[in-house]
């Protein structure tokens, strides 16, 4: 074979290299690519062309993706597309970064490998619901003593898109008027009306978050309860309490409490009062705060002594005349131990009877009277000048001797008693209908 010559070499020489440049140049020249794919893009989504590249099918060519973000894509031919698994989704909230980074490795034999960078932002779509978090529409417990227009709490929802979110309280809740919203944006719930945990113990009302910067508007609501709490806001009341209304509300009127002593006698014990012991109780019934007792003033009061912890009176001499000293009348007060600033004061009355030293007397020891023979059931037993019978005894104790506590019956060793009631103002009243004509009945009074 004829040995080439000289300029023939160097054109060899030329071509060779003139077509190892082209061949390199399949990679260098690219640059980095920037796009976009909408979240939620299916399978086989297209991405990007590499034009500038040659054709990948060729020997010495070879396309690759790596990096922590290569298996979002795959490569067909010179066109990238997105890889998303059976049964998965490019979600954009689940993913660490909205931005997508793959490094393209570009290689060819005999060369050393060129790489870019394939930068890919996931677009955010409104395809996430606002949701209330629970700690944050859980029942809530609050103070009745909250001030009015204060931040009792605050109501927190979460919009996986980043969608502005709007807090509005449902005023067709029944107990949404008790709060309010002033910054819509904040979830910061005020308290709008005092809350009384004597009347209302227990609130619910509906609060909604809504999407402000979407068309779609989606929104989410929460059900929150409200357990009202006792505060220290009621005084003691002594019991029983005799309920009055007051422009609304229900006053409770302190009873005043009775008892009797008689003079010259020296009661044992504490005195036995009507309606009851005096006793006085917290009106926050929750709290049930301590009282202690106290006279504070009275009708000759060093004569009497309250026990503070129980409030029992007990009367520490005896009276020597009841018509020098009929009754005595005492200013007790109750008041909470560990607030003295909380009490009430009512009325103790202490009345003197007179000693008991004569017993009733019948005005004589044996009455006579007849009853008429009547169809009727009863009938008043008369006397022979035809006046009814009254079986009155008179009391010695009392100036008039009128004892209205004398009170009147018949004794089981009567006969006939079945046939005849005795009154209490002391009226005989016999069965007419069961009453032989003639027939003697003999009664014992007492």
């Amino acid at each position: 074979m004829p040995m080439p010559t000289c300029g023939a070499l160097l054109l060899a020489i030329s071509m060779s290299f003139h077509l190892t440049t082209a061949v390199a140049d399949q990679c260098s020249g690219g640059s980095n690519l920037f796009t976009e794919l909408q979240e939620n893009s299916p399978h086989g989504t297209f991405v990007a062309n590499l034009t500038v590249f040659g054709e990948p099918e060729s020997s010495s060519l070879r396309l690759g993706l790596t990096g922590a973000d290569a298996g979002w894509f795959y490569l067909e031919g010179k066109t990238v597309r997105l890889s998303v698994s059976p049964g998965a989704s490019l979600d954009r909230e689940a993913l660490e970064s909205p931005v997508l980074m793959v490094a393209l490795t570009c290689s060819e034999d005999g060369f050393s490998p060129v790489e870019y960078r394939i930068i890919v932002q996931v677009l955010n779509e409104n395809d996430n619901k606002p949701r209330f978090l629970e700690d944050s529409v859980l029942t809530q417990n609050i103070s009745e003593l909250a001030a009015v227009h204060s931040v009792v709490f605050t109501t927190r929802a979460e919009d996986k898109d980043g969608d502005t979110l709007m807090y509005v309280i449902d005023s067709t809740s029944a107990d949404g008027k008790y709060f309010r919203i002033d910054l819509p944006n904040s979830g910061k719930i005020v308290l709008a009306k005092a809350l009384d945990f004597e009347t209302k113990r227990h609130l619910e009302f509906m609060v909604h978050a809504v999407e402000m910067n979407t068309k779609e508007r989606y929104n989410s609501s929460a059900r929150i309860r409200v357990n009202v709490l006792d505060g220290d806001d009621q005084y003691p009341r002594f019991l029983p309490c005799n309920f009055l209304a007051h422009d609304g509300v229900s006053v409770c009127v302190s009873p005043v409490y009775t008892a009797n002593v008689t003079e010259r006698e020296v009661t044992v014990g504490p005195l036995h009062f009507v309606p009851g012991l005096v006793y006085a109780e917290d009106g926050d019934r929750e709290l049930k705060a301590a009282i202690t007792y106290a006279i504070l003033a009275g009708t000759d009061h060093g004569r009497f002594h309250i026990d503070n912890v129980t409030g029992a009176i007990t009367m520490l001499r005896p009276v020597e005349s009841r018509s020098h000293t009929p009754a005595f009348s005492l200013s007790v007060m109750a008041a909470q131990v560990n607030d003295a600033n909380k009490y009430v004061v009512t009325e103790v009355r202490v009345r003197v009877l007179a000693a008991n030293a004569h017993p009733p007397r019948f005005s004589r020891p044996r009455y006579q009277a007849f009853v008429r023979e009547e169809p009727g059931l009863a009938a008043l037993v008369l006397t022979y000048s035809g006046r009814v019978l009254t079986l009155q005894a008179a009391d010695a104790d009392f100036p008039d001797g009128f004892n209205p506590k004398v009170r009147y019956s018949l004794t089981p060793q009567s006969n006939h008693t079945q046939l005849f009631q005795i009154t209490p103002s002391g009226l005989l009243v016999a069965r007419a209908d069961q009453l032989r004509a003639l027939q003697q009945y003999f009664l014992q009074q007492r």
